[in-house]
């Protein structure tokens, strides 16, 4: 398979994904969830969705577990694929990361500029 495909298959599972959380879940922490990224395997049987969150984080991951075969059932009607890849939710600490930078550099910069 051309990672092309396997690209393509991510980026239509989170489209759908996102909007199966905003629209079709029941569970109102569920609505509070974006999904960042789905890396799909080779052979499309499994993928990694990566999401962020404000509420707890751990409680969060564990309901989407929880629920990724609901979701996986909702993806086959709506996809067309002929295998709807095993779904692993994974909590994407980029977006944290990226905010930690940036809040080092902010007070570099304060520092800088309070010994000029």
């Amino acid at each position: 398979m051309s990672k092309l495909k396997g690209e393509r298959a991510g980026s239509d599972i989170q489209k759908e994904l996102s909007n199966i959380l905003l629209l079709d879940a029941k569970d109102e922490d569920f609505k509070r969830v974006t999904i960042t990224a789905v890396d799909v395997s080779n052979d499309l049987s499994f993928a990694k969705v990566y999401f962020t969150t404000l509420d707890d984080r751990e409680h969060v991951t564990k309901d989407l577990n929880n629920a990724a075969g609901f979701f996986r059932s909702l993806l086959a009607e709506r996809l067309i694929m002929r295998h709807t890849p095993e779904l692993k939710f994974i909590f994407d600490e980029s977006i944290e990361y990226g905010a930690k930078i940036e809040k080092i550099i902010e007070e570099l910069h304060k520092e800088e500029k309070g010994n000029e």
